[in-house]
Parts: structure tokens; sequence; C-alpha cells
């Protein structure tokens, strides 16, 4: 690990880099695969995540981009980080999976320890990998003689995919499987190759981070990280509180001031989880409001000069705003504008 001058960012200057970096100051052009590359995968628990994730970051997409990418291979979406649903590159899936495969077998059995043990799991995955070795699969097939808690645990212990048409916009219910090495080809990715790579995705799409952060949203204990990012070069930062940032050469830093358009974010907004606090693209006034016991799944959000500023749905053909407070004269005419290309998406 190098040694730079370490200068203190601020909030500011880190909320500003977390949305050049995610594509959220200016929306880009750039091909799918290379576009989830850089910003770190979008999480897709709920599908139409991520195509309002990326209509919210490059310029002209449109819906049947992303489904032809996953038809086509080269994108897939499947468990990954923190044992949540990612859409990611075809070229980062496998040394992604290496890099926390064991951390998320052991987290998934340390959570359900007292009903399942790691042999229960280890003979359903067995019983999974046969039936997708004959071809793609439904849930319901593949859960023939086991309930929903030992079908996630074979999920959790394999390396599956979904399957277009399932999981995309136009058929949201992802309940077609495949087993990677047979949608992908096969991988000798190691987990040092896959922790390197998680450390560049996430300062890539997120940085300058502490590396606890990399470790939270990767779902890796902050050993592991610490030891692949001797391994990395980089550039050290300080955050206001004297806290250590670590950063990739020559990756962005755009000024306090640069100015931060309005954006919508869908549900699940990795922008907005825990592990980007330090930025405020979500001021905790605000959390409460958009992750809650009631919504666990968080809501839809819009922002406006770089920080949530209240929430969107679309119903019946448009998108309407409620906003956290009063918005400017300016800021209404920018977020009505972003409101109707979104309706213009969903149509």
């Amino acid at each position: 690990m190098s040694t730079g001058a370490e200068r203190v960012l601020t909030q500011r200057e880190l909320n500003r880099a977390l949305l050049e970096r995610q594509f959220l100051l200016a929306r880009k052009t750039m091909s799918l695969p290379k576009t989830l590359e850089r910003v770190g995968g979008i999480q897709a628990q709920y599908a139409p995540s991520m195509y309002i994730g990326l209509w919210s970051r490059l310029e002209g997409f449109e819906r049947e981009e992303l489904t032809r990418a996953l038809e086509r291979r080269t994108v897939v979406q499947g468990t990954l980080m923190r044992i949540t649903i990612h859409l990611v590159s075809a070229g980062d899936w496998w040394p992604m999976s290496a890099g926390i495969r064991d951390a998320r077998r052991k987290a998934w059995l340390d959570y359900r320890r007292a009903s399942l043990g790691e042999a229960d799991v280890k003979k359903a995955a067995a019983t999974v990998r046969k039936r997708l070795k004959a071809s793609v699969q439904g849930r319901k097939e593949l859960m023939e003689g086991m309930d929903n808690t030992l079908f996630n645990g074979a999920n959790v212990w394999l390396d599956m995919v979904r399957v277009p048409p399932a999981g995309t916009w136009e058929r949201r219910r992802a309940d077609l499987y495949a087993l990677a090495e047979d949608w992908l080809g096969p991988s000798d990715a190691s987990a040092d190759d896959g922790r390197r790579l998680l450390i560049r995705r996430y300062l890539q799409g997120f940085g300058p981070a502490a590396p606890k952060e990399i470790a939270d949203w990767a779902g890796l204990k902050v050993q592991p990280v610490n030891e692949a990012l001797e391994q990395v070069e980089l550039r050290r930062f300080r955050d206001e509180n004297g806290g250590l940032l670590v950063d990739l050469p020559r990756s962005p830093l755009p000024s306090a001031d640069t100015p931060a358009p309005a954006r919508f974010l869908p549900t699940w907004d990795a922008t907005l989880l825990v592990h980007a606090r330090r930025t405020q693209v979500l001021p905790e006034e605000h959390r409460p409001k958009v992750f809650n016991t009631k919504t666990p799944q968080s809501v839809p959000t819009f922002t406006v000069d770089g920080q949530v500023a209240g929430t969107w749905r679309h119903d019946k053909d448009r998108v309407t705003l409620s906003p956290f407070g009063r918005l400017s004269k300016e800021a209404r005419a920018e977020t009505d504008g972003e409101a109707e290309r979104l309706a213009a998406l969903y149509a």
C-alpha cells in the first residue's frame, strides 16, 4: 500500500466524489458491462431497480437494452455481496463470487445455525446441482422435497444465476435458475483475485473510503480486506474526523461546489446504504423515512443538490413526488422534468 500526502476531504467533497463515480453528476455513454464494473454493480432484489438505476446513470438508456444484455449473457444477476442479488458484468461475476464465497456461506449458516447445519445445506445443494445439470430449472422444480429456507441455503452454497426472462422488467418474478458454470462457462478465479477486484470496484464506484466500508459493502471481515489492500496501489486521505480513507490513483475528485443535478434513485440504491453514510447522500434526519420497519426494502427517492430530498412513486402513467420539505422553484422545475422522463421509461 503506497502512502501519499494525506489531504483532508470534506463531507461535501466526498459527496461529489461518490456522485461522480456513480454517474450521478452527469449521465455517461458507456456499455452496460463497463458501467456495472465502474459503479460496483447494482443491487437487484426488485427487478425494476436495475433498470431505473441504469436509466439514472446512462444517456439514452432504454429498458430493452438491459433485457437484451441479460439474454446475451454479457451481464448477469445472482447472489453476491452481503448475500443479496446484484447485477454485474459477466466478466466480474466469477472473481466477485470467489472473493466472497466463503464469507457468504459462513454468514448464512451463522444466521440459521439453530435450525440448519452445514451438512443439511450441502445435501440440498448437491440435489439442486444435480437438477440444474439437466437444464435451466424453475424454482418450483428445484425445491421439490425441500422448504424455502433449505433451498435458499442451497442457492447461497452454489454459484447460481437468475436466467431471463425471469427477473426482468417484463417478467419480474425471478424463478428461473442455472449454474453459473453452465450459463457463463467455468472459471479459475481465486479468492485473492476476487478480493482485490472487489476493492477496485468499490473504490471506483464509492471511494475514497475507509477499509471497514469496503468490508461492509462486500460482506467480508475487515482483516481480509486490509490484507488485500496491501496488494493494491493506493493513495491515502483523511476525513474531517481524522479517519483514514483509501482510494485508487487518478480517480476523480470533483470540487465541493460542482453542481449536482436532480436524480431519481430506485429501491435499494447502494448510494443510500450504510457503507456510504459518510457522503450524506441520504441525510441522517431522513434515513428513518427511507429505511424503516414498515418498509425494510427502502423506498424510491429523488435527490436535489446531491442529497435525498423526498420520495417518488409511479402510478397511473405518472411519477409523483413527495418532498421532505419545500423545494425551490428551480429545484421543482428540475425534478418535475426528470419525473416526466422517468414516466416515459415506464411507458
